[in-house]
């Protein structure tokens, strides 16, 4: 898969409404083409496992935060309802959101393993209704992570895929399903710069790029290592901040709500053994293979290059 980047905004858009009934046409035949790429079996993101909710998307996302909230082992980190960031820009959206949370003493043993991990960490949760008003929960799978970040032998990796089964199951009150392909090669469709900085001005330098900017906001940030320390854990520095601007990430759900699952857009910045600091994130185009895009390369070229530009500060380029 190529690698590029993903997600942010340097540019200011604007949008305009039309009422021309080509328009309109044109804009009912899209959206029956988007009803017409899914059964209600076939959700086949790689790397994912779904279940088809029985009951309201929302009675479902509720449930699991219920559940998220009563055990004390749990934080919940964020809760993002893409809808709603969507209308805040003048845009629609089918009821998406996404829910991040974790819980230190199973998540920490992956990142011991391999600090890059810690991208696809905390854990999250996507529930969404689609075109044909159907209602879906969908995570990333254990294998999926574990071919990711090669995470063979890690022993909490066993409770955490039964944990999300059961979680998402409970939910959902429907049987987990899994998408044809679970795996993926190692660090697949993930950018990796090295920083000429230590790892605290490389973080702060990402930080302050983000907020500079009056495009992007600032969902969620994460110090892995201190939550590691909060359980008698060990970890290297490792830190990640969740980020976000409706106006370029809601086309791409608008096309694949699926791609929810990978966004806000992520930035992971971790120090290794050796005292060297690195930036890691996700492909833009990876994303667009893993979610079966339809969205134009240079769309995508447009906010991986504004994405790039965002990296580059953070490691001192």
């Amino acid at each position: 898969m190529k690698n590029s980047i993903f997600f942010s905004a340097l540019l200011a858009l604007s949008f305009s409404c039309s009422t021309v009934d080509n328009s309109e046409t044109e804009q009912a035949f899209a959206m029956k083409i988007r009803a017409n790429k899914h059964t209600s079996t076939d959700y086949n993101v790689v790397g994912t496992k779904y279940a088809a909710a029985t009951i309201a998307m929302q009675a479902a996302y509720n449930r699991l935060i219920y559940s998220l909230k009563k055990n004390e082992a749990v934080s919940i980190i964020a809760e993002v309802d893409h809808e709603k960031n969507a209308k805040s820009v003048g845009l629609e959206l089918n009821p998406t959101r996404v829910v991040f949370f974790g819980n230190p003493v199973l998540g920490t043993p992956l990142m011991q393993k391999n600090q890059l991990a810690g991208l696809d960490l905390p854990q999250h949760v996507l529930f969404f209704r689609n075109e044909k008003m159907e209602d879906y929960a969908m995570y990333n799978s254990v294998e999926y992570l574990k071919s990711r970040y090669d995470l063979e032998g890690v022993a909490t990796l066993e409770k955490i895929s039964g944990a999300l089964q059961n979680l998402v199951s409970d939910a959902t009150k429907s049987e987990i399903k899994s998408a044809s392909g679970q795996t993926v090669s190692y660090a697949d469709g993930i950018i990796i710069k090295e920083s000429s900085q230590d790892f605290e001005s490389t973080y702060s330098n990402l930080q302050n790029a983000i907020l500079s900017n009056p495009n992007l906001k600032i969902v969620a940030e994460l110090d892995h290592q201190k939550n590691a320390e909060s359980v008698g854990l060990d970890l290297r520095p490792t830190r990640i901040i969740i980020f976000g601007n409706p106006n370029l990430g809601t086309p791409l759900m608008q096309d694949e709500q699926t791609v929810g699952l990978d966004l806000p857009q992520k930035m992971l910045v971790y120090q290794d053994e050796n005292g060297n600091v690195f930036v890691a994130y996700n492909d833009l185009f990876y994303l667009k293979e893993r979610h079966m895009l339809d969205s134009s390369d240079e769309q995508l070229q447009m906010i991986s290059n504004a994405l790039n530009n965002l990296s580059n500060a953070a490691v001192g380029m």
